[in-house]
Parts: structure tokens; C-alpha cells; sequence
């Protein structure tokens, strides 16, 4: 009996040592204690025992550096390197770019939340809110987007004017060279706002802004380059385009197949050594109408005048427009979008070497140049753009599911709407908080390479949702195009926003998770650079401590797993004591089952886990969900965690959590190692899948929040251009809900006391207004509101006709002489 007890004790303390992730002494400590305690009080030494005392004289070698390393680690890291899948420098330089940051935490599978809650919240300075207050409500104010749409196919004259001299292509430019130097988290606010106003001027902005030039310049440009591009940038008198994709390599920027030789040529009329570059690109942005283009090419130096390589590798340069060679000018037409894009060429174009970014020391350097800025690129253009156009849809559906009767009743009111509204104000909470707490990152330092990848696919894929459901409550006031149409343009751009940047299935399946196995496991990186450690007796030590750290990490996780998802983690201990609480408890939860089964599949599969890319993009969609709801946490904290919020909060970490719970039960069932996976689902899923998505009464109270007047449709419209001016249908909708308040009351009574009683017999609501009035169901006064409640709800909900030729796409001014001779075209 007493040996039992000991038994017992022995199991819970090697639990509880596991759980508090105890050094591999303690174990060896907790084990002698049993065994002396099982041998003073217990029964009869037995064979059984004498084992046991041989297995802890094995622990307590184990705990010497040199004889374990000469037993186990030295052997084991032999066969470790034949493991290891092989690495090109494109492939390291792109591991090695940015920082790792929240999504470390989450690999530990025991998040410090004190890392989380130390991040400043984002601010805006006052100079950025008076631009977002002035010149960029000035600018949506300008913006027509049908006129730019179909009409002009561009935008016109006058907003490219307004956009050079107000710097809108200088947000990221140092004030020192005339730029505005904003925040990131302020320049993803701009972007924002004009995304609720125009897919064609945000994607305009966006692309000066991030990588291209004026970003190159600022981190890598030598001096003089400096000097002489940003401030021309910053007054819009270059225009900017970036050059990098092909015809042929598509995504994989790392096989460019446009070159530049190293040799001599005229140069403004003197011979100079540079480059001769050959090069065929397409989808470049802004390349139609730019002055100074940004080039991605390959490096070579057939006759070593540089040194001893021949192929430099790849390399980013500036070179003007106007130089022999250079085909530029003709547009492609990116579904309806008509921002300025299009291909590029050129042939035998003989640039200096001064023309390399940063000057020929940097000749090389261009992928990690590109790879270094797109660990934070991603995470600021798209999503941000994605963002704007869901906050103005999810504010718009809920001012038309308000106004919009059906069988009497608001088309909000019903359930399949209800959800399908709920739905779109929770994702567009997460894409916000996503893009918020990240840019504020970005702005303390951080280049989260991984959380960018997140925010790049996640984002956009969740704005493809929001555009979906917008349409579908909508029904063919979204479908028909034309000026009364809000919605049109941005469904059809959002394929644009899922392929550039990395195409999202690209993304999710290799570099997610691919990057952050790597990146972000605390012992993986340490074991893969003591293996390539040319010093081998440094290496082996190295290895020796990642290893053996790796192991107790692995083991600590599978019994915090075990424990957490058995408990619910209803006892973890985490920093927050209100409402959000268990949110945070079950984050804890998935994360250590998430590096728990990460461990798993990383020893079972090896380097064929980089082929099992269906694997690799479940854990890259847990580990995506994790980091987001944590996003939405430190959001709603951010904001001072306002309790009208709480219904959104819930749906949000509710909905992202239960999409966790789902992919890991995915990895598990298709995991190739049936065994192994048998382990893994009772480590995971001991109780079976016990959480659930939100409820239909949570739908609900989310739903309503957008449906009426509130602080959360007064929160999305500080962000948004939601003017109450003319042409603004964003501003028409929210007056039209304010006054559905007043007028909706008179209606029901119009309905009750006149037409179910027969009173009242017209059939449209003018009529039965009229009618009431004449009856007194009505006074003079509340006729004149009910009827012009009326008028602008109509007015909301026609769409446009138009002549035949006016279908006809062409110059504006042949249009505009057309529309002369036809009369003009009207809402129906």
C-alpha cells in the first residue's frame, strides 16, 4: 500500500515538475526521493526495484554534459545532418528576415502574456489625424467611382494633382528629405480610409508606399541616391513602379530569370562600367505612368571585372524610364480595377553601377533587401486595404438590412440575414484588431515576418468572406453597376488583394507554418545552425544543450496538453481575471497542443513534412488563429475594453478558437503516422472536440449592433469616410437609419390602425401615407417625416439603367458627347 502511495506521488510530482517545465535535475531529484522513500518504507527490495535503481543511475549520467555528449548527442547529431532537408541562401536569407515576436510565444506552448500587454497601443499623432481629418476626407470627397471605374478607366487629372502635392506618395519618406514620415500603424489608417472610398486611389497610394523605391531607398540607398530620389518622390514629381514579377517564375521571385552583365558602355557620353540588363516583367503597378523604375534582376560578371564571382546573384536597382531600351506604357486591366498596371521590358538597357541600390557594395544583396521589407510589407498594404473595404460593407449592410423591408419586416431581422451580418462585423473585428496591434509592433521595433504572412493571407481571405456575405444580403442592389453601386467594385477586386504579394495558396502552404517551424520554435534554429557550426566542438555542445532542451520541451508540452484540454484549463493562470479569461486559458490550451503536435510532426516526418503541404498549412492555420484571437484580446484591451464590445470579442475568439480546435483534429485525422496520431489525439483530445462555434443568440446580439445606432457603428465610422455629403452613399445610408428610429414606429401604425383594418387601401407606402394623413392616423408632421424617410430609403435602394452606348467603355469626352445627344441615365 505505502509503495502505491509512493508511486502515486512520484507520478504526480513528475506531472506537476513536466507541467512547470522543471530542468532535467529536478526530475533526477524527484525520482532518488521516490526510490529512497519506496525503499525505506515500502516492501521488499525486488527485481523490479534493482531496474528502477539502474534507470536513475542512468538519469544522473545523464545530467553530465560530457557523457551524455559522447553517448547520445555526438551520435545522434551525425544522423540529425542526414535528416536535415538541404537549404539554398535564398531560402536562409528569407528565414533570417525580421524578428520574431507574439508568434515565438505561441510556439512555446506557454505564451508570456506579459510580452503581449507591454505592447504600446497604437496612437496617431497629431499631425497624422489632421491628415486623415484634412487632406484625406478631402481626397475621398474627390472621388467618383464609377466615373473612375467605367468612364475614365484612370483616375482623373485633377485627384493625381492632389495626390503628388498633398504627399501621398510620401507617407514613409524621412521628413529630412520632404516626406511625412508617419507611423505604420498611420499610413495602414490612410490606406483604410481610402479603401472604404476606392479600391483604384488605395491601391494607387499603397504601392509607393511599400515595397518599391522610396522603402528601398530609405533602408539601403547610399547618400546621394538618397538625396536625389526622395525628395523628387516625395513631391510626386518621380513616380515610382517596382519591377520584380515574370512571366515565367511567377511567386518565385528567388529564380528570376532577368539578367544584368557586368561590362562597359556609354554612359552621358563617357564610357563607365555598369550593367546591361535584359528583362521581362508584368503586373507591375503604376508602371504605365512611371518616371523611375525599381528593378529586380540577376547579377552576373562573366569577365570578373568586379572580383572572382561570376554570378552575383540577385540584385535591385533604379533606372529611368526614358533610357533606349525600355518598353514601357501599355496597361493590363486587373478585373474592373483600372489602378495603373502593366508590363515592362526592356533590351540591352546599359545602366552605370551607380544605379545599383546602395552602390555596387549592395550588388547581390536584392533578395534579402526584398525579403527583409516584405516581413513587414505584407502586413501593412493588403491588409489594410482588405480592412477598409470590410468596414465600409459591414457598415453599410447594417444601415440597408435596417432599411429594407421584406414581408413587413427589416431584411435584418431574420435569422439567415442575422448571421450572415453577425458573421461579417466579427471577422471584420478580428481583420482590424489584426492589423492594428501588429502595424503598432512594427512601430516599437518588430519585424514580424511570420505575423505579416498571417495578416497577408488571413486578412484577405476574411475580406473575401465579408465581400460575400455583403453581397449576398444585398441581393441585386449589389449585383448592378453603376453610380448608385457600393459595393460592386470592391467584390470584384478582392481576387486582386487574395493573389499579389504571395499568392494565398502559396502562403498558407509553405510559408506560414514553413517559416515559423523554423523561426519561432525555441530549440529547431539552435539545432540547425549547431549542425552547420563549422567549429565542430562548439557545435556538438551547442547541439547537445538544444536537444536535450528540445526534449524535456516536447514532453513538458504533451503533459500541458493532456492536462489542459482534460481540465478545460479552467485552472491555467493567466493575466486577465474578467469576462475575456477563459479566452486566454484557452489559447494556453491550443498552443501547447499546437507545439506538441508540431514536435511530432517535425520527428516523424523529418524534411518530408516540407512536402506534406497540407499538414504544414493546418498547423499554419492554428497557429494563424491563435495569433489572432490574441490579436483581438490586446485590441479590446487597447481600447479600454469596452463592454458594448464584449458580444463582438466573444464571437470573434469563439469563432477563431473552434476554427483551431478544427484544424488540429484535421492534422491529426490525415496524419500519415497512424500510431503516432493515436498518441496525439489522447494527448489533444482526451475528452473528444469540446469546443464549439459561437451561438446563434450571440449572432444575434453582434447583429444588432450594426443594425442600430451604436458606439460600435460610431467606431467604424472614425475610420472610415462615412461624410454625410452628396455621393456619398456611405453617409445616406446612416441618415437613413437614424431616422428609421423615428419612422418605423409611424409605419407599424400606419400598417396596424389603417391597413389590417382596411381604412387604409393603397398598396405602395406614399399612398398609404396620404391615406393615414386624411384618416388622422397621422399628423402633418409626422406624414412629412414618414415620406421623406421614405424618399432617401428609395433613393438608396434603386440601381441605375443606362442608354446603350453608355454601357460602351470609351474616352470621357466621347461619352460625354454621346450622353448629349441621349438622355442621361436614371435610377430605377
Amino acid at each position: 500500500m505505502t509503495g502505491a502511495i509512493i508511486t502515486i506521488l512520484f507520478v504526480v510530482a513528475v506531472v506537476y515538475l513536466a507541467y512547470r517545465r522543471m530542468p532535467l535535475i529536478a526530475f533526477t531529484v524527484a525520482a532518488t526521493a521516490a526510490l529512497l522513500a519506496d525503499s525505506l518504507l515500502g516492501s521488499p527490495p525486488a527485481v523490479g526495484e534493482a531496474l528502477l535503481w539502474v534507470l536513475l543511475l542512468a538519469l544522473w549520467l545523464l545530467n553530465l554534459a560530457p557523457l551524455r555528449i559522447a553517448l547520445i548527442s555526438a551520435p545522434f547529431m551525425k544522423t540529425y545532418r542526414r535528416l536535415l532537408p538541404a537549404m539554398s541562401d535564398t531560402e536562409r536569407e528569407a528565414l533570417e528576415a525580421g524578428t520574431v515576436w507574439w508568434d515565438g510565444e505561441l510556439f512555446t506552448g506557454q505564451p508570456n502574456w506579459s510580452k503581449l500587454a507591454s505592447a504600446r497601443a497604437p496612437t496617431l499623432s497629431a499631425e497624422e489625424q489632421a491628415f486623415l481629418d484634412g487632406p484625406c476626407e478631402t481626397l475621398c470627397g474627390k472621388l467618383d467611382d464609377f466615373d473612375i471605374t467605367h468612364r475614365r478607366a484612370d483616375l482623373p487629372p485633377a485627384v493625381w494633382d492632389y495626390l503628388k502635392t498633398q504627399g501621398f506618395f510620401a507617407l514613409i519618406i524621412p521628413k529630412r528629405y520632404g516626406g511625412l514620415e508617419f507611423s505604420t500603424y498611420a499610413h495602414s489608417c490612410v490606406l483604410v480610409k481610402l479603401a472604404s472610398r476606392s479600391v483604384t486611389c488605395a491601391s494607387t497610394v499603397a504601392v509607393p508606399n511599400s515595397l518599391g523605391p522610396a522603402e528601398l531607398l530609405v533602408h539601403y540607398g547610399t547618400e546621394e541616391q538618397k538625396s536625389y530620389y526622395l525628395p523628387r518622390l516625395a513631391r510626386g514629381e518621380e513616380i515610382p513602379c517596382f519591377a520584380l514579377t515574370g512571366p515565367r517564375v511567377g511567386s518565385d521571385a528567388a529564380a528570376i530569370p532577368d539578367t544584368g552583365v557586368v561590362c562597359h558602355g556609354q554612359w552621358q557620353g563617357r564610357e563607365v562600367l555598369g550593367l546591361r540588363l535584359n528583362f521581362s516583367k508584368r503586373y507591375i503597378t503604376l508602371a504605365p505612368v512611371a518616371t523611375v523604375i525599381g528593378l529586380a534582376f540577376r547579377m552576373f560578371d562573366p569577365q570578373r571585372l568586379l572580383g572572382e564571382r561570376a554570378d552575383i546573384g540577385i540584385t535591385c536597382a533604379l533606372i529611368p524610364r526614358n533610357l533606349p531600351g525600355v518598353e514601357i506604357g501599355r496597361r493590363h486591366f486587373p478585373l474592373n480595377i483600372p489602378f495603373q498596371n502593366g508590363p515592362l521590358h526592356g533590351r540591352d538597357v546599359f545602366v552605370p553601377l551607380d544605379c545599383i541600390i546602395g552602390g555596387p557594395k549592395l550588388a547581390g544583396s536584392g533578395w534579402r533587401m526584398l525579403v527583409e521589407q516584405l516581413s513587414v510589407g505584407r502586413c501593412i498594404s493588403l491588409p489594410s486595404n482588405a480592412t477598409g473595404g470590410a468596414l465600409a460593407a459591414s457598415y453599410a449592410t447594417g444601415a440597408y438590412a435596417r432599411i429594407r423591408r421584406q414581408f413587413n419586416a427589416p431584411v435584418g431581422r431574420f435569422e439567415g440575414v442575422e448571421q450572415a451580418i453577425a458573421r461579417m462585423v466579427g471577422l471584420t473585428y478580428v481583420m482590424d484588431a489584426a492589423r492594428s496591434v501588429t502595424t503598432a509592433a512594427v512601430d516599437q521595433g518588430e519585424r514580424p515576418a511570420v505575423p505579416a504572412a498571417i495578416l497577408k493571407y488571413h486578412v484577405t481571405e476574411m475580406g473575401r468572406q465579408v465581400a460575400d456575405d455583403a453581397m449576398d444580403v444585398h441581393g441585386g442592389k449589389g449585383i448592378m453597376l453603376g453610380p448608385h453601386n457600393y459595393l460592386g467594385r470592391g467584390y470584384q477586386s478582392i481576387p486582386i488583394a487574395i493573389t499579389v504579394e504571395g499568392a494565398n495558396i502559396l502562403t498558407r502552404n509553405l510559408i506560414i507554418f514553413g517559416q515559423g517551424a523554423i523561426r519561432c520554435h525555441p530549440y529547431v534554429r539552435r539545432e540547425m545552425n549547431a549542425v552547420r557550426d563549422d567549429d565542430r566542438k562548439r557545435g556538438v555542445a551547442e547541439f547537445d544543450r538544444a536537444l536535450f532542451g528540445h526534449m524535456g520541451f516536447a514532453f513538458s508540452n504533451a503533459v500541458r496538453s493532456l492536462l489542459m484540454a482534460f481540465t478545460l484549463a479552467r485552472w491555467q493562470r493567466v493575466p486577465e481575471s474578467g469576462p475575456t479569461r477563459r479566452y486566454y486559458q484557452h489559447i494556453e490550451r491550443f498552443s501547447a497542443s499546437f507545439a506538441f503536435v508540431t514536435d511530432l510532426a517535425m520527428l516523424t516526418l523529418g524534411g518530408y513534412l516540407k512536402k506534406k503541404e497540407t499538414i504544414s498549412a493546418r498547423l499554419g492555420d492554428v497557429l494563424s488563429m491563435m495569433y489572432l484571437a490574441s490579436m483581438v484580446l490586446k485590441h479590446h484591451r487597447n481600447r479600454g475594453q469596452p463592454a458594448e464590445e464584449l458580444p463582438i470579442v466573444e464571437w470573434c475568439c469563439r469563432w477563431l478558437l473552434y476554427q483551431a480546435q478544427e484544424q488540429l483534429h484535421s492534422v491529426l485525422r490525415n496524419f500519415p503516422n497512424r500510431p503516432m496520431a493515436a498518441v496525439a489525439r489522447l494527448m489533444v483530445f482526451p475528452r473528444g472536440l469540446t469546443y464549439f462555434a459561437p451561438a446563434d443568440r450571440l449572432g444575434r446580439r453582434v447583429a444588432e449592433l450594426v443594425l442600430t445606432r451604436s458606439a460600435t457603428r460610431a467606431a467604424i465610422a472614425r475610420l472610415i469616410y462615412s461624410a454625410a455629403e452628396p455621393g456619398n452613399p456611405l453617409g445616406a445610408l446612416q441618415r437613413a437609419l437614424e431616422l428609421a428610429d423615428v419612422a418605423e414606429p409611424l409605419e407599424r401604425r400606419v400598417r396596424v390602425e389603417g391597413v389590417k383594418t382596411g381604412r387604409v387601401t393603397a398598396l405602395d407606402l406614399p399612398g398609404q401615407i396620404e391615406q393615414a394623413r386624411a384618416l388622422g392616423l397621422l399628423d402633418e408632421q409626422e406624414a412629412r417625416l414618414l415620406a421623406d424617410y421614405d424618399r432617401q430609403v428609395m433613393d438608396i435602394i434603386n440601381v441605375d439603367d443606362f442608354a446603350a452606348h453608355e454601357l460602351a467603355a470609351g474616352p470621357a469626352d466621347d461619352l460625354a458627347a454621346q450622353a448629349a445627344r441621349e438622355p442621361a441615365a436614371a435610377p430605377s
